[in-house]
Protein backbone atom coordinates (compact mmCIF):
# COMPACT_ATOMS: atom_id res chain seq x y z
CA UNK A 1 0.00 0.00 0.00
CA UNK A 2 1.41 3.37 -1.05
CA UNK A 3 1.80 6.62 0.81
CA UNK A 4 -1.48 8.45 -0.98
CA UNK A 5 -3.51 5.48 -0.44
CA UNK A 6 -2.35 5.13 3.33
CA UNK A 7 -2.86 8.82 4.06
CA UNK A 8 -6.30 8.79 2.61
CA UNK A 9 -7.48 5.95 4.53
CA UNK A 10 -6.56 7.62 7.82
CA UNK A 11 -8.48 10.78 6.39
CA UNK A 12 -11.48 8.71 5.29
CA UNK A 13 -11.43 7.57 9.05
CA UNK A 14 -10.63 9.66 10.93
CA UNK A 15 -13.21 12.03 9.09
CA UNK A 16 -16.09 9.35 9.76
CA UNK A 17 -15.29 8.36 13.48
CA UNK A 18 -14.59 12.55 14.92
CA UNK A 19 -18.68 13.10 14.48
CA UNK A 20 -19.58 9.64 15.46
CA UNK A 21 -17.25 10.14 18.79
CA UNK A 22 -18.46 13.56 19.19
CA UNK A 23 -21.89 11.67 19.42
CA UNK A 24 -20.83 9.41 22.07
CA UNK A 25 -19.08 12.20 24.25
CA UNK A 26 -21.99 14.27 24.31
CA UNK A 27 -24.38 11.15 25.06
CA UNK A 28 -22.22 10.58 28.13
CA UNK A 29 -21.19 14.29 28.70
CA UNK A 30 -17.55 13.97 27.95
CA UNK A 31 -17.54 17.60 27.81
CA UNK A 32 -14.76 20.38 28.57
CA UNK A 33 -17.00 23.34 30.17
CA UNK A 34 -15.51 26.44 30.27
CA UNK A 35 -15.10 26.71 34.06
CA UNK A 36 -11.96 28.23 34.12
CA UNK A 37 -10.19 31.40 32.59
CA UNK A 38 -7.58 29.38 30.81
CA UNK A 39 -10.84 28.22 28.35
CA UNK A 40 -11.00 30.15 25.52
CA UNK A 41 -14.18 28.40 24.23
CA UNK A 42 -17.70 29.68 25.38
CA UNK A 43 -20.14 26.41 25.72
CA UNK A 44 -19.55 23.10 26.56
CA UNK A 45 -17.52 21.45 24.11
CA UNK A 46 -17.37 17.59 23.51
CA UNK A 47 -13.78 15.25 23.47
CA UNK A 48 -13.13 12.27 22.68
CA UNK A 49 -11.50 13.55 19.11
CA UNK A 50 -8.50 12.40 20.11
CA UNK A 51 -9.75 8.87 20.06
CA UNK A 52 -10.86 9.59 16.88
CA UNK A 53 -7.55 10.14 15.66
CA UNK A 54 -5.84 7.38 17.43
CA UNK A 55 -8.15 4.94 16.12
CA UNK A 56 -7.72 6.23 12.32
CA UNK A 57 -4.26 5.60 13.15
CA UNK A 58 -4.27 2.34 14.73
CA UNK A 59 -6.38 1.22 12.23
CA UNK A 60 -4.47 2.34 9.03
CA UNK A 61 -1.59 0.73 10.33
CA UNK A 62 -3.20 -2.41 10.78
CA UNK A 63 -4.39 -2.59 7.44
CA UNK A 64 -0.97 -1.33 6.02
CA UNK A 65 0.69 -4.13 7.08
CA UNK A 66 -2.08 -6.69 6.65
CA UNK A 67 -2.14 -5.67 2.58
CA UNK A 68 1.09 -5.26 2.14
CA UNK A 69 4.92 -7.05 1.66
CA UNK A 70 7.23 -5.74 3.51
CA UNK A 71 11.13 -7.32 4.39
CA UNK A 72 10.77 -9.26 7.20
CA UNK A 73 10.91 -6.57 10.69
CA UNK A 74 11.26 -3.57 8.69
CA UNK A 75 7.67 -2.15 10.02
CA UNK A 76 8.44 -4.03 13.43
CA UNK A 77 9.39 -0.54 14.92
CA UNK A 78 5.42 0.04 14.49
CA UNK A 79 4.42 -2.27 17.03
CA UNK A 80 6.28 0.17 19.50
CA UNK A 81 4.41 3.09 18.43
CA UNK A 82 1.11 1.05 18.18
CA UNK A 83 1.30 -0.63 22.04
CA UNK A 84 2.93 2.37 23.44
CA UNK A 85 0.54 5.15 22.09
CA UNK A 86 -2.42 2.52 23.84
CA UNK A 87 -0.95 3.37 26.97
CA UNK A 88 -1.44 7.08 26.13
CA UNK A 89 -4.71 6.83 25.11
CA UNK A 90 -5.42 5.50 28.06
CA UNK A 91 -4.12 7.97 30.36
CA UNK A 92 -5.24 10.40 27.90
CA UNK A 93 -9.09 9.20 28.48
CA UNK A 94 -8.59 8.68 32.20
CA UNK A 95 -7.45 12.62 32.07
CA UNK A 96 -10.61 13.48 30.09
CA UNK A 97 -13.17 11.44 31.66
CA UNK A 98 -12.29 12.27 35.27
CA UNK A 99 -13.37 15.63 36.42
CA UNK A 100 -10.30 17.62 37.52
CA UNK A 101 -7.89 15.03 35.56
CA UNK A 102 -5.37 13.42 36.74
CA UNK A 103 -1.79 14.65 38.42
CA UNK A 104 0.94 15.70 36.13
CA UNK A 105 3.20 13.22 38.43
CA UNK A 106 0.92 10.26 36.69
CA UNK A 107 1.01 11.14 33.88
CA UNK A 108 4.78 11.43 33.46
CA UNK A 109 5.04 7.83 35.29
CA UNK A 110 2.46 6.47 32.08
CA UNK A 111 4.53 8.17 29.97
CA UNK A 112 7.47 7.04 31.18
CA UNK A 113 6.55 3.68 30.97
CA UNK A 114 5.62 4.19 27.11
CA UNK A 115 9.07 5.12 26.51
CA UNK A 116 10.06 2.43 27.87
CA UNK A 117 8.23 -0.04 25.99
CA UNK A 118 9.65 1.63 22.69
CA UNK A 119 13.22 0.53 23.81
CA UNK A 120 12.59 -3.04 22.81
CA UNK A 121 11.15 -2.08 19.32
CA UNK A 122 15.09 -0.15 19.05
CA UNK A 123 13.13 3.15 19.30
CA UNK A 124 15.81 5.27 20.91
CA UNK A 125 19.11 7.76 20.46
CA UNK A 126 21.70 5.49 19.34
CA UNK A 127 24.26 7.99 18.32
CA UNK A 128 25.25 9.20 22.13
CA UNK A 129 27.37 7.48 25.08
CA UNK A 130 27.43 6.04 27.07
CA UNK A 131 24.53 3.98 26.52
CA UNK A 132 22.61 4.82 30.17
CA UNK A 133 23.09 8.47 29.35
CA UNK A 134 21.52 7.95 25.94
CA UNK A 135 18.59 5.84 27.32
CA UNK A 136 17.82 8.56 30.08
CA UNK A 137 17.83 11.37 26.78
CA UNK A 138 15.56 8.95 25.33
CA UNK A 139 12.94 9.22 28.01
CA UNK A 140 13.12 12.93 28.64
CA UNK A 141 12.61 13.71 24.53
CA UNK A 142 9.90 11.28 24.45
CA UNK A 143 8.51 12.66 27.61
CA UNK A 144 9.49 16.26 26.39
CA UNK A 145 7.71 15.97 23.27
CA UNK A 146 4.37 14.37 24.56
CA UNK A 147 3.83 17.12 27.02
CA UNK A 148 4.94 20.22 24.38
CA UNK A 149 2.54 19.13 21.98
CA UNK A 150 -0.38 18.82 24.52
CA UNK A 151 0.84 22.60 26.12
CA UNK A 152 0.17 24.05 22.63
CA UNK A 153 -2.82 22.72 22.33
CA UNK A 154 -4.87 25.75 23.51
CA UNK A 155 -6.49 27.03 20.53
CA UNK A 156 -8.68 25.40 17.89
CA UNK A 157 -6.70 24.28 14.73
CA UNK A 158 -3.02 24.69 16.62
CA UNK A 159 -2.21 21.27 17.51
CA UNK A 160 -3.33 19.28 15.16
CA UNK A 161 -2.51 21.76 11.90
CA UNK A 162 1.28 22.08 13.49
CA UNK A 163 1.27 18.35 13.89
CA UNK A 164 0.56 17.99 10.52
CA UNK A 165 3.19 20.31 9.45
CA UNK A 166 5.69 18.26 11.67
CA UNK A 167 4.77 14.85 10.58
CA UNK A 168 5.02 16.04 6.63
CA UNK A 169 8.56 17.70 7.76
CA UNK A 170 10.00 14.37 8.94
CA UNK A 171 7.99 12.94 5.78
CA UNK A 172 10.16 15.22 3.42
CA UNK A 173 13.47 14.16 5.90
CA UNK A 174 12.62 10.16 5.59
CA UNK A 175 13.19 10.37 1.49
CA UNK A 176 16.57 12.67 1.38
CA UNK A 177 18.65 10.68 4.57
CA UNK A 178 18.59 6.93 5.91
CA UNK A 179 15.71 6.09 8.37
CA UNK A 180 13.85 3.21 9.01
CA UNK A 181 11.01 2.21 6.71
CA UNK A 182 8.00 3.07 9.40
CA UNK A 183 9.15 6.82 9.11
CA UNK A 184 7.17 7.24 6.13
CA UNK A 185 3.81 5.31 6.71
CA UNK A 186 3.51 6.84 10.64
CA UNK A 187 3.94 10.32 9.06
CA UNK A 188 1.31 9.91 6.42
CA UNK A 189 -1.22 8.28 8.69
CA UNK A 190 -0.75 11.42 11.20
CA UNK A 191 -1.18 13.64 8.80
CA UNK A 192 -4.47 12.59 7.29
CA UNK A 193 -5.62 11.51 10.55
CA UNK A 194 -5.25 14.72 12.14
CA UNK A 195 -6.70 16.34 8.82
CA UNK A 196 -9.98 14.60 9.01
CA UNK A 197 -10.21 15.55 12.42
CA UNK A 198 -9.42 19.53 11.96
CA UNK A 199 -12.65 20.24 10.37
CA UNK A 200 -14.18 19.38 13.03
CA UNK A 201 -12.21 21.10 16.03
CA UNK A 202 -12.17 24.81 13.32
CA UNK A 203 -16.21 24.04 13.46
CA UNK A 204 -18.49 25.90 14.99
CA UNK A 205 -21.79 23.97 14.66
CA UNK A 206 -19.69 20.33 14.90
CA UNK A 207 -16.67 21.29 17.02
CA UNK A 208 -14.94 18.52 18.94
CA UNK A 209 -11.88 18.77 20.77
CA UNK A 210 -8.85 15.90 20.98
CA UNK A 211 -8.50 16.39 24.63
CA UNK A 212 -5.31 15.38 26.27
CA UNK A 213 -6.16 11.68 24.63
CA UNK A 214 -5.21 13.37 21.02
CA UNK A 215 -2.58 16.08 22.54
CA UNK A 216 -0.60 13.67 23.56
CA UNK A 217 -1.07 10.93 21.68
CA UNK A 218 0.08 13.04 18.66
CA UNK A 219 3.21 14.06 21.15
CA UNK A 220 4.37 10.74 21.53
CA UNK A 221 4.16 9.36 17.75
CA UNK A 222 6.12 12.48 16.64
CA UNK A 223 8.82 12.17 19.43
CA UNK A 224 8.92 8.10 18.04
CA UNK A 225 8.69 8.97 14.79
CA UNK A 226 11.93 12.13 14.82
CA UNK A 227 14.18 9.20 16.62
CA UNK A 228 14.03 7.07 13.21
CA UNK A 229 16.43 8.68 11.11
CA UNK A 230 20.25 9.48 10.98
CA UNK A 231 19.95 13.22 10.47
CA UNK A 232 23.87 13.36 10.36
CA UNK A 233 24.39 11.82 7.20
CA UNK A 234 25.70 14.77 5.33
CA UNK A 235 26.85 16.89 8.28
CA UNK A 236 26.91 16.76 11.76
CA UNK A 237 24.73 19.06 12.88
CA UNK A 238 22.43 17.19 10.85
CA UNK A 239 21.01 15.88 14.10
CA UNK A 240 19.49 19.09 15.09
CA UNK A 241 17.08 18.56 12.67
CA UNK A 242 14.23 17.05 14.75
CA UNK A 243 14.35 19.94 17.43
CA UNK A 244 13.90 22.71 14.08
CA UNK A 245 10.73 20.36 12.90
CA UNK A 246 9.55 20.69 16.42
CA UNK A 247 10.60 23.91 17.28
CA UNK A 248 7.11 25.41 17.80
CA UNK A 249 6.01 23.35 20.49
CA UNK A 250 9.33 22.74 21.77
CA UNK A 251 9.73 26.85 22.07
CA UNK A 252 6.44 26.67 23.57
CA UNK A 253 7.18 24.58 26.47
CA UNK A 254 10.35 26.58 27.36
CA UNK A 255 8.70 29.82 27.12
CA UNK A 256 5.95 28.94 29.27
CA UNK A 257 8.32 27.50 31.88
CA UNK A 258 10.10 30.54 31.85
CA UNK A 259 7.64 32.67 32.21
CA UNK A 260 6.22 30.95 35.35
CA UNK A 261 9.06 30.24 36.68
CA UNK A 262 10.10 34.31 36.61
CA UNK A 263 6.19 34.65 38.25
CA UNK A 264 6.91 32.19 41.35
CA UNK A 265 4.72 29.32 39.48
CA UNK A 266 4.47 25.65 39.23
CA UNK A 267 5.56 25.25 35.14
CA UNK A 268 2.95 22.25 35.38
CA UNK A 269 0.11 24.47 36.51
CA UNK A 270 -2.20 25.87 33.83
CA UNK A 271 -2.12 29.63 32.72
CA UNK A 272 -3.11 31.91 30.06
CA UNK A 273 0.70 32.61 29.35
CA UNK A 274 1.04 30.59 26.22
CA UNK A 275 2.16 32.37 22.58
CA UNK A 276 -1.29 31.83 21.06
CA UNK A 277 -2.87 32.89 23.88
CA UNK A 278 -0.58 35.83 24.25
CA UNK A 279 -1.09 36.78 20.60
CA UNK A 280 -4.95 36.62 20.79
CA UNK A 281 -5.35 39.24 23.75
CA UNK A 282 -3.61 41.77 21.61
CA UNK A 283 -6.00 41.52 19.01
CA UNK A 284 -5.37 38.89 16.41
CA UNK A 285 -8.13 36.93 15.79
CA UNK A 286 -7.95 32.39 16.27
CA UNK A 287 -7.22 32.03 12.27
CA UNK A 288 -4.47 35.35 12.18
CA UNK A 289 -2.70 33.41 14.87
CA UNK A 290 -3.37 29.92 13.04
CA UNK A 291 -1.60 31.36 10.06
CA UNK A 292 1.52 32.65 11.57
CA UNK A 293 1.57 29.23 13.38
CA UNK A 294 1.64 27.15 10.65
CA UNK A 295 3.64 29.82 8.76
CA UNK A 296 6.14 29.65 11.49
CA UNK A 297 6.25 25.71 11.73
CA UNK A 298 6.55 25.70 7.29
CA UNK A 299 9.86 27.70 7.51
CA UNK A 300 10.76 25.67 10.46
CA UNK A 301 10.31 22.38 7.79
CA UNK A 302 12.42 24.29 5.04
CA UNK A 303 15.24 24.98 7.03
CA UNK A 304 15.47 21.42 8.72
CA UNK A 305 15.91 20.45 5.36
CA UNK A 306 18.55 23.02 4.51
CA UNK A 307 20.11 21.99 7.59
CA UNK A 308 20.09 17.97 6.84
CA UNK A 309 21.17 18.36 2.60
CA UNK A 310 23.72 19.96 3.75
CA UNK A 311 27.36 19.25 2.48
CA UNK A 312 28.94 21.21 4.64
CA UNK A 313 28.19 22.84 7.89
CA UNK A 314 27.95 26.35 7.01
CA UNK A 315 24.59 26.84 6.00
CA UNK A 316 23.24 24.98 9.14
CA UNK A 317 25.46 27.31 11.37
CA UNK A 318 23.53 30.29 9.37
CA UNK A 319 20.03 28.80 9.62
CA UNK A 320 20.54 28.41 13.04
CA UNK A 321 22.16 31.81 14.35
CA UNK A 322 18.88 32.57 12.57
CA UNK A 323 16.88 30.88 14.49
CA UNK A 324 18.17 32.01 17.48
CA UNK A 325 18.13 35.45 17.07
CA UNK A 326 14.31 35.45 15.88
CA UNK A 327 13.70 33.47 19.20
CA UNK A 328 15.21 36.14 21.34
CA UNK A 329 12.75 38.98 19.39
CA UNK A 330 10.07 36.95 19.39
CA UNK A 331 10.38 35.94 23.38
CA UNK A 332 11.05 40.02 24.04
CA UNK A 333 7.96 41.05 21.97
CA UNK A 334 5.56 37.96 24.04
CA UNK A 335 6.86 39.15 26.99
CA UNK A 336 5.80 42.48 27.01
CA UNK A 337 2.28 41.15 26.43
CA UNK A 338 0.19 41.59 29.79
CA UNK A 339 -1.76 38.51 30.27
Amino acid sequence: MNYGITFFLSFLLSFILTPFFRIVAIKFSILDHPSSDIKTHKVPTPYFGGLSIALSFFLTLIIVRLTTNFPTGTLRSLRGIIFGGIIIVILGLIDDIKYKGIHFTTKFLGEIIAALLLFFYDIKINFVYPIWFADLLTIFWIVGITNAINLIDVIDGLSSGIVIIVAFGFFLLSNFIEGEIYIGYACVSIMGACLGFLPYNLSDRYKIFMGDTGSLFLGFVLSAIALGGKYSTYNSLGVLAPLVVLLVPIYETFFISFMRLKKGQSPFLGSKDHFSLRLLSIGLNKYKVLFFSYLSGIILVIFSFLIVISKNIYLPLIIIFTIIISLILISKFLSKIKV
